[in-house]
């Protein structure tokens, strides 16, 4: 009989749960949500947190707002985000830095693999390569010749050591047998400034950030890093195409949360984004930044992570990238 009771009030127990949780869903946002673009602002994670917290605080009724928090490459904003608390009012836009290649720090004071975790992908797109308007490249061939015969004189700008665009770049050198001076910034906003003014001669850029650049003729485009043409450049080669046989990559953007969020939220807000990247107006956007968008779950972006950091691992290795 005590045993019977006990066997009640535990299920008991677990229901009150089970609907406190459900309420809890019910009642989100209970106050502002908080988006930390852990970049500064002007580059791509900063434009897909704008689009994000616009949308949802429409959606929600609620204040959604955009904190930059850039710094060692991403990790100072992703560390913020993975010790605050996993009830949805801070949330994160995440990159391959972050999620997938941070073996290349060593001295990390969080794990992103488990402190972490993926609300949904937010998309995919090919970078592009980038020179001042000015510069003597007409063409990538130009570009590819001048940094093989000159070893560590050509200088090519990131957001950030880390970041999806040094990585790219990383495995460009190494798919080449190429070497490049590399001068991180924090994000592409204060790169391509520099890039603009010739500090340094190339960048291999996400899309969505040069490409307002490129059409106002201050950047030049000579290739793009994915493994085909993009449609929105379909007369600019592939690196692949020009000189790098096998040569593919593309950079990746996440939405993500604390590794306390309970599953049933995580859930909601996956759905609540996917509502928002459905939208016409996004799916226009999307397309002017070049970024490419396919439904996904929790599971499903888990997973790729998993994929990706065994990718960037290997590379990593092979380029003896520490950072720290």
């Amino acid at each position: 009989m005590k045993r019977r009771s006990l066997a009640r009030l535990a299920l008991a127990g677990l229901l009150a749960l089970g609907g406190a949780n459900a309420i809890a869903q019910q009642d989100y946002p209970s106050r502002t949500v908080r988006i930390v673009a852990p970049l500064a602002p002007g580059g791509a994670v900063d434009i897909l947190a704008r689009i994000l917290a616009e949308r949802l605080s429409a959606q929600y009724g609620q204040p959604v707002i955009v904190e930059n928090k850039p710094g060692a490459s991403g990790h100072l904003g992703a560390q913020f985000v993975a010790k605050a608390p996993g009830d949805g009012h801070t949330l994160m836009v995440g990159t391959i830095g972050i999620h997938a290649a941070y073996a290349s720090y060593k001295k990390l004071t969080y794990n992103p693999a488990t402190e972490l975790q993926p609300i949904l992908i937010l998309g995919e797109a090919p970078n592009i390569v980038v020179v001042p308007a000015n510069s003597p490249y007409k063409t990538f061939a130009d570009f590819l010749a001048d940094v093989k015969a000159h070893p560590g004189k050509i200088n090519y700008a990131s957001a950030g050591a880390g970041t999806s665009i040094h990585m790219v770049t990383a495995l460009f050198e190494l798919a080449s047998g190429t070497r490049m001076g590399h001068v991180p910034y924090k994000g592409s906003g204060p790169a391509l400034v520099d890039l603009m003014a010739g500090q340094v001669q190339v960048m291999f850029d996400n899309m969505s950030s040069s490409l307002p650049h490129v059409q106002g003729g201050k950047l030049r485009v000579l290739a793009v890093t994915g493994a085909k043409r993009d449609p929105r450049f379909p007369d600019v080669p592939t690196i692949a195409e020009s000189g790098v046989p096998g040569y593919s990559g593309t950079s990746w953007f996440t939405f993500a949360a604390p590794a306390s969020m309970p599953p049933a939220l995580v859930d909601k807000l996956n759905k609540d984004v996917q509502r928002v990247l459905a939208s016409p107006e996004v799916v226009a956007r999307y397309h002017q930044l070049g970024l490419n968008f396919a439904p996904n779950t929790p599971a499903e972006a888990a997973a790729f992570f998993k994929s990706e950091t065994v990718k960037w691992n290997r590379v990593i290795e092979a380029a003896n990238l520490q950072l720290d």
